[in-house]
């Protein structure tokens, strides 16, 4: 094992790569006292074993924070690889292999990296007297969700630390590697969908991974056939590199803004979108966190959920400026989705409108309040359905769930629902499919499920 003599892959993040540099002073100093009886220096023998045993517990509660299974030394030394930026990883993301000298680097780290998968412990264990080893390379996960990985990422890297481990020679890992780079990219944002803003332990602004999203589909909303169409439009445009702009979803509350953005998330992940939700009161790190991603080769939508500003917030001025108006201009990667519930976001009087107020510009006071709807080129409206949809939407819902009940007894329960519960929208319908489905199998009438009536 010779980690110094890594060329592109080293200076891993901070404690990353602790795991493997303990392993491999241990294993140097094992192979140096090769020659003396493992009795002849019971001292060092034991601060060996428990120093091997710290690498196990390590690797087992890797196991537990990012869901890896099988040979947890070859997941660890995998995630090494897929979560370190470099030029070449970098230049790979999303494109495939890339051309220069550094491809002769990175094979030069490959064959030290097939060192280090290859490496047979069986020594190290006999040399220790430590067999519980085996525990780290045959290991089951419980079926406890990961901390950081969802499902989905935690196969991609097992299935890929199998691949390398089975891999011949050098060139084959680098291959695999360069693929895997190319499909999925690298670091957390080859791995995630989706991201907020938060701060790293020097209180800088970073993108934090959200690993869990909900795995909402375009298909899942009834109805709104034209909105979506819409804004897979201008999604699809600007994943082709075609010309696209910002979008606001607005109208009634429950009609399916939200999820539209999250499917758009799901949908567009393995075309190398991703989305980063900001809370207004994040608006004035926005020009930090586009700096950090203006040079990936991902595509971007800044996602702004629920989006309005009341008089007295003056956030929405470090939008105006992030969007247009600046003298940078907004990378061609990044678009900003934003929803509402009202069309033109500030709050407006009518006092705004009224020349007797001492406001000498009326009209100043009314553009400047719209100028921010203005910068999304396109606006897409999201109505509550009228009763025939809504009981289209509840049909639908049912259907899908496998909830079976006489239709004339569902839509009458869902219009009981409704009006006791603010109206007929798609949330709506889908809390009162949620109800049915928790009375459990046996949903014909109000006596199987209990007497209450849904409130």
């Amino acid at each position: 094992m010779r980690s110094r003599e890594l060329i592109v892959y080293r200076n891993f993040e901070a404690g990353r790569a602790g795991t493997l540099h303990r392993m491999e002073k241990l294993v140097r100093e094992c192979e140096k006292t090769a020659s003396e009886k493992p009795d002849s220096a019971g001292g060092a023998r034991e601060d060996g074993a428990e120093t091997f045993y710290e690498c196990i517990h390590e690797l087992i509660g890797q196991a537990g924070v990012y869901g890896f299974h099988g040979n947890l030394w070859h997941c660890y030394l995998t995630h090494l690889l897929v979560t370190h930026e470099n030029g070449y990883s970098r230049g790979c993301e999303m494109r495939g292999e890339i051309q220069g000298t550094i491809n002769d680097a990175v094979l030069h780290d490959m064959r030290i990296f097939k060192e280090f998968f290859d490496y047979d412990f069986s020594f190290l264990c006999g040399r220790l007297g430590v067999e519980e080893f085996s525990f780290a390379q045959q290991y089951r996960n419980g079926t406890g969700e990961a901390e950081v990985y969802n499902a989905r990422i935690c196969q991609c890297i097992c299935g890929l630390a199998e691949k390398l481990g089975r891999a011949a020679t050098a060139e084959e890992m680098k291959d695999i590697l360069t693929e895997f780079y190319r499909n999925y990219g690298v670091g957390k944002l080859g791995l995630h969908k989706c991201f907020r803003i938060g701060r790293d332990e020097n209180a800088r602004v970073c993108m934090e991974p959200i690993p869990r999203i909900a795995h909402v589909k375009l298909d899942d909303l009834v109805g709104y056939e034209l909105q979506k169409k819409k804004l897979t439009d201008n999604t699809e445009a600007f994943l082709a590199g075609r010309a696209a702009n910002n979008c606001l979803l607005f109208g009634d509350a429950g009609t399916g803004k939200s999820s539209s953005i999250k499917a758009i998330a799901n949908a567009y992940y393995d075309r190398g979108l991703r989305v980063i939700e900001v809370y207004k009161h994040q608006f004035q790190d926005l020009n930090e966190i586009i700096s950090q991603i203006k040079g990936r080769n991902y595509k971007f939508i800044i996602f702004m959920d629920d989006l309005s500003f009341e008089d007295f917030e003056i956030e929405y001025k470090y939008l105006k400026a992030v969007i247009e108006g600046g003298l940078e201009k907004k990378p061609e990667n990044v678009l900003i989705y934003a929803t509402s519930n009202r069309r033109h976001l500030i709050r407006e009087n009518y006092g705004d409108k009224e020349e007797i107020r001492q406001d000498m510009h009326t009209g100043d006071t009314v553009q400047e309040k719209l100028s921010l709807a203005h910068r999304f080129g396109v606006t897409i409206y999201f109505g509550s359905p009228d009763k025939k949809q809504f009981q289209g939407i509840v049909k639908a819902l049912a259907l899908r769930h496998g909830i079976d009940m006489p239709e004339e007894e569902l839509l009458a329960r869902a219009n009981q629902w409704e009006l006791s519960h603010g109206g007929m929208t798609g949330r709506m319908a889908q809390q009162f499919i949620d109800y049915l489905r928790g009375c459990g199998p046996e949903l014909h009438g109000e006596r199987r499920c209990g007497a209450a009536k849904p409130e």
